[in-house]
């Protein structure tokens, strides 16, 4: 499969089956996020593997509008923080880290979903990254970008995109 055939087939998925995901599965997925291109190789971002699902449970109520409600059904999720004093384009380098990951569950044959995290809030009204900060005893100076869920995708994942669909209005040459 070419590079573009994987971008094409990687979608978001929501929902998933019971069946588990392999330590090994994960540990590849977070090598696609540590070798990612980061900032002067700062590399300032940090991740957290929660794969317990009485724990994934607690983070139901991380975002309002019930977008973290999701992994009271994943398999696992992977928390990404970045060190907000380490460097100043920490967000980029965690927004890149995620990516890779998101491509490289879906090369695995399973589902991920980026779940935003950065300036948003939580149902009890703090912010999502205190509230998942919190849960997860990461000290202050981190800020949380976002989490991917993670799991076997279950009958309802959408079918790839088509390169049809890729809006080239949006590319210009030369000039705006």
């Amino acid at each position: 499969m070419s590079m573009l055939e994987a971008m094409l087939h990687r979608r978001s998925v929501r929902s998933y089956t019971d069946d588990p995901v392999s330590r090994e599965q994960i540990e590849q997925i977070l090598h696609a996020g540590l070798t990612s291109p980061t900032g002067k190789n700062l590399k300032s971002w940090e991740f957290v593997v929660v794969d317990d699902r009485e724990k994934l449970k607690q983070f139901a109520e991380g975002r309002k509008g019930g977008s973290m409600k999701m992994l009271t059904r994943a398999a696992a999720a992977i928390f990404v923080f970045g060190d907000t004093g380490a460097s100043d384009v920490w967000c980029e380098d965690c927004s890149a880290a995620m990516a890779n990951m998101h491509l490289m569950a879906d090369s695995l044959g399973l589902g991920s979903c980026w779940i935003q995290g950065r300036l948003r809030e939580a149902e009890n009204g703090r912010s999502t990254s205190d509230f998942c900060r919190d849960l997860l005893g990461v000290p202050e100076g981190y800020e949380m970008e976002a989490v991917l869920s993670v799991g076997v995708p279950d009958d309802s994942a959408p079918a790839p995109h088509v390169l049809d669909e890729a809006d080239t209005s949006k590319v210009h040459w030369g000039v705006f």
